[in-house]
């Protein structure tokens, strides 16, 4: 956005505040409030204030229409401004006054994906603002082993550390991939990792090029194993040796899955979800029950027998809102 943009919607807001989108655009001066400003704004989640239009509607274009969302604001606005300043000159100016514009109805769409409205956010401020491409990956991230970016580089330091064969599991959102091409002709890649607590770098030669640029991808959020390398300069490389995409984790690497929970949050409700989650989502993994009653000293285990499950969404979500229960995973 330039300044002369941000300053004319400053300077219209001191008129009051803008209760809707359809206000906003009816008093904002278009000539420094354009398209590419309003675009930049939807955005970056500016209008989100005004609940009633998500920011995936702004730019969705109905079947047989050739203006989206966005575009239909925009006219509104111009129609709007055009019937005031004609009627303001001529002498039935009370009358144009009184014909009302009728709003334009924005189509309904499904909203976003939180990776494509933060994608969106970052192009056009440089930074996440609503949240993280990893916030979805909070629960794996916690039960399944994974090394925080952040310590990954201590251990990197810690030249005594270092030498060891151990190994790392890491959660990241690839935030820079370069492609490139060695004077050999040989193809190679330089790609930065990240998550919470730091970034790492990756670079990839030959074979493992090859065989791992292709889930490296700009934007990506990926699993990755690997260990520190030593080169023959002695400094030490992280080396890949398997990788996947983030979103296949729970269901290929969820093993056994412990849940400790007080007998007291035993209720039909309870019962009822994890009834229909299991049948709903079945698959390869175990599922066990620790019922624990404090009162009486009590502690009872409920197996699966036979009948595996495979770890999902909305199991996940449901986790998330029992601060009372204790959850283990064993991973493959």
């Amino acid at each position: 956005m330039g300044e002369a943009a941000v300053e004319s919607i400053i300077a219209e807001r001191e008129n009051g505040a803008y209760p809707s989108i359809f206000d906003m655009v009816k008093r904002v001066n278009q000539r420094t409030v354009n398209k590419k400003t309003m675009e930049s704004l939807a955005y970056a989640g500016a209008f989100d204030c005004f609940t009633d239009i998500h920011r995936a509607q702004y730019f969705f274009t109905p079947p047989n229409d050739n203006m989206n969302g966005l575009e239909k604001i925009i006219k509104y606005g111009q129609v709007c401004q055009t019937q005031s300043q004609t009627s303001s000159n001529t002498l039935f100016g009370d009358l144009a006054e009184s014909m009302e514009i009728q709003v334009p109805k924005i189509a309904e769409c499904e909203p976003w994906p939180l990776v494509v409205q933060l994608d969106n956010e970052k192009e056009v401020t440089g930074i996440f603002v609503s949240g993280h491409p990893l916030d979805d990956y909070r629960f794996e991230m916690e039960n399944y082993g994974i090394s925080k970016i952040g310590y990954v580089n201590e251990f990197k330091e810690d030249k005594e550390k270092v030498n060891s064969s151990a190994t790392f599991k890491i959660m990241a959102l690839v935030s820079d991939a370069q492609h490139r091409v060695a004077k050999s002709g040989n193809k190679f890649g330089s790609f930065v990792i990240e998550d919470y607590s730091g970034k790492l770098e990756l670079v990839l030669f030959s074979e493992d090029y090859l065989k791992h640029s292709a889930i490296l991808q700009l934007g990506a959020t990926v699993y990755i194993t690997g260990f520190f390398k030593q080169r023959f300069n002695g400094d030490f490389d992280f080396k890949i040796s398997s990788i996947c995409l983030a979103e296949s984790v729970k269901k290929n690497m969820t093993k056994k899955l412990t849940l400790q929970l007080p007998a007291t949050d035993i209720t039909g409700t309870m019962i009822d979800f994890v009834q229909q989650n299991l049948k709903s989502n079945k698959g390869p993994s175990a599922l066990n029950f620790k019922i624990v009653d404090e009162t009486e000293n009590i502690e009872v285990e409920l197996l699966t027998n036979g009948k595996g499950f495979e770890m999902n969404s909305e199991l996940i979500n449901f986790l998330n809102d029992k601060e009372n229960w204790k959850v283990k995973v064993e991973c493959n």
